[in-house]
């Protein structure tokens, strides 16, 4: 019986298909760029697939508005694409200071033997500009956590850059002023 039902349910949805494809490949060419089509398409009449049930008896309205939301969706996820492709491509491609600070190759390797966790503090806070509160939900954490692991971080950061040779002259004078 279950067989029959799938069966069935199979017949009806390659009938609408057949009945509408062509009215809906239309409507999405007519509306996106030619590489977005065939995608549209499909999510479409994957959506029916899976609401098949639901579909009205002449689903062609029911399918052209889904179509548009379809669409609606793949235009906001190009928009989102274009704008982490532009905030990446000003993102250094490996761990670096933040441009523009003066941060030196002390500072970074400095970083760089920080212990994971305090590593990612410092960076979504002083690289990122994220609040505390910001980073402790990227993080996976309360903000009383994130916030004592920066303090952490910091005073780490701080004894690991006022070790002799770390850094250049000028902040060596600083630590010597700070100890």
């Amino acid at each position: 019986m279950k067989r029959s039902d799938d069966h069935d349910r199979r017949a009806g949805f390659e009938a609408l298909y057949r009945a509408h494809v062509d009215t809906v490949r239309r409507y999405c060419a007519r509306r996106a760029r030619e590489d977005m089509v065939e995608d549209a398409v499909a999510e479409t009449f994957t959506i029916l697939w899976r609401r098949l049930d639901a579909a009205p008896d002449d689903p062609r309205l029911w399918l052209l508005g889904v179509a548009r939301r379809v669409l609606a969706n793949q235009a906001r996820a190009a928009r989102r694409r274009q704008f982490l492709r532009a905030r990446l491509a000003q993102q250094p491609e490996r761990l670096e200071g933040p441009a523009g600070e003066g941060a030196t190759e002390g500072i970074v390797a400095a970083v760089r033997a920080l212990g994971k966790r305090d590593a990612e503090a410092l960076m979504l806070v002083h690289w990122d500009g994220l609040s505390p509160a910001e980073a402790a939900i990227v993080a996976g954490c309360s903000p009383v956590a994130m916030r004592s692991r920066l303090h952490r971080a910091r005073r780490r950061l701080m004894a690991a850059l006022c070790e002799p040779g770390i850094v250049d002259t000028e902040e060596e004078i600083r630590c010597e002023r700070a100890g």
